[in-house]
């Protein structure tokens, strides 16, 4: 008897009455949280694909960019379906990748139905965030000990974790508002070296570029330049040069903040960090 016996597909349940049109809206809005949130296009891509296999949808197309989604799936005999997504370039979410990745995992062992899922999906793309005084604290904590790293004396670390707690404060507090990314991040980067260079006149710094340096660390970008490189290894470059352009340009609307205060301050006392 031979060994290569064709086995039919094990699909999961996909509920009751539930269409191939109502699958592909479950993969869509997973790959929405995901690219929302910071993943990079090729888990984007690979979730979507995940889940039509999983509930037996296998021509599907997806093209992922960094700020959009289109899909099409289905066939002639069973109903075509096409969307286009538009979705805004936002701020890094590990935790709700994290979930999602692990949801589709789920899913592709039969776990959850149709309905299920969308539940789930719709419960993690609303838990909400850390709190914000965890925020503000973590942003004190990594400001003072990025100030070590950078050469920064006891009290520079100390100023470093007040004026990181400043910092978040004002962004999740007065600069909260909806705003141009250059103007917040600008301001951002004023304030930050407005706070430094006063505590330094107060006494407290030693190494006032230190102290800046290590302010400014809650600004930077870092997971969105890391998306980017990784999209560039994927051969996605369009989406790669994106989000490396857009952590470029929060990079150096920071820096021209801070330079702004820098000049102002050695114009009106004479004082220099060079």
């Amino acid at each position: 008897m031979s060994g290569d016996i064709c086995k039919t597909p094990v699909y999961a349940d996909r509920g009751q009455g539930v269409s191939d049109q109502d699958v592909s809206e479950l993969a869509l809005y997973a790959g929405h949280i995901l690219l929302e949130s910071g993943a990079e296009l090729s888990r984007v891509e690979d979730t979507i694909k995940r889940i039509h296999d999983a509930y037996g949808v296998d021509s599907e197309e997806a093209f992922v960019l960094s700020n959009g989604i289109f899909l099409t799936s289905g066939s002639a005999d069973r109903g075509y379906y096409a969307k286009v997504e538009h979705i805004p370039i936002a701020s890094a979410h590990l935790d709700r990748v994290a979930a999602v990745n692990q949801l589709s995992r789920k899913i592709s062992e039969g776990a959850y139905t149709v309905p299920e899922a969308m539940a789930l999906l719709k419960e993690i793309y609303k838990s909400p965030e850390k709190p914000k005084a965890h925020q503000i604290l973590a942003s004190g904590t990594g400001s003072g000990a990025f100030c070590v790293l950078f050469g920064g004396g006891v009290l520079d670390m100390v100023s470093a974790f007040i004026v990181g707690i400043l910092l978040y404060a004002a962004i999740l507090y007065p600069l909260a508002h909806p705003m141009s990314k250059i103007v917040k991040n600008l301001l951002c980067g004023a304030f930050a070296a407005g706070c430094a260079m006063c505590l330094y006149f107060a006494g407290m710094v030693t190494n006032p570029d230190a102290v800046i340096g290590a302010s400014i660390i809650p600004l930077i970008p870092g997971v969105a330049f890391t998306t980017g490189i990784k999209d560039f290894g994927n051969q996605d470059y369009i989406s790669g040069s994106v989000r490396i352009i857009d952590s470029l340009l929060v990079v150096f609307s920071v820096a021209l903040g801070v330079g702004i205060v820098i000049s102002a301050f050695h114009n009106i006392f004479g004082l220099s960090l060079i």
